[in-house]
């Protein structure tokens, strides 16, 4: 099956996912050791021809460090049973924790990034980061800025093409 094929019969779990819960990032850096970030924000499609999902990543966060280091990711659809999971990542910084071992999750080796997958997820996404756009304070409105921004934290879009679609 082609991957715009694949990610066509994937993408309601993954839509699914990213408004009622979130999906989980993983990522990993120059150390190897593997960090996992729950992500509420996201884009996916088409770009250039080539299926694309775009993640949103906050200048301050530990994830956008290894992001910069490796050049790619790995987004994964959390199952039904990872509500604490979900709750950990995104409240914990892998700076000060390691969030894989303390929560005993286990990873799997991506077939073509660095990133590793998560075991458990029905869907991991391998996503090969193509390019970056930061936004700036004048990029959005100010009531988005006032509610989403007060602290001056913006994300960076990181544009990824998806390379590698595994549904279990």
């Amino acid at each position: 099956m082609s991957l715009d094929n694949e990610l066509l019969k994937v993408l309601p779990k993954i839509l699914d996912s990213l408004k009622r819960r979130g999906l989980l990032l993983a990522s990993t850096g120059k150390s190897c050791r593997a960090n996992v970030m729950t992500i509420g924000w996201a884009n996916i499609g088409i770009l250039w021809y080539r299926p694309f999902f775009i993640a949103y990543v906050r200048r301050s966060r530990y994830t956008h460090e290894l992001l910069e280091e490796t050049g790619d990711f790995t987004i994964n659809v959390p199952p039904d049973n990872f509500d604490d999971v979900i709750e950990y990542c995104g409240t914990r910084s892998g700076r000060n924790v390691d969030k894989v071992k303390e929560l005993g999750l286990k990873i799997e080796d991506s077939r073509i990034v660095k990133s590793p997958g998560l075991a458990a997820s029905p869907v991991t996404l391998e996503c090969k980061i193509v390019f970056k756009k930061e936004i700036e304070s004048n990029d959005v409105p100010s009531h988005v800025r006032d509610r989403f921004y007060s602290k001056d934290d913006y994300h960076t879009c990181y544009f990824a093409e998806i390379v590698n679609i595994i549904s279990r």
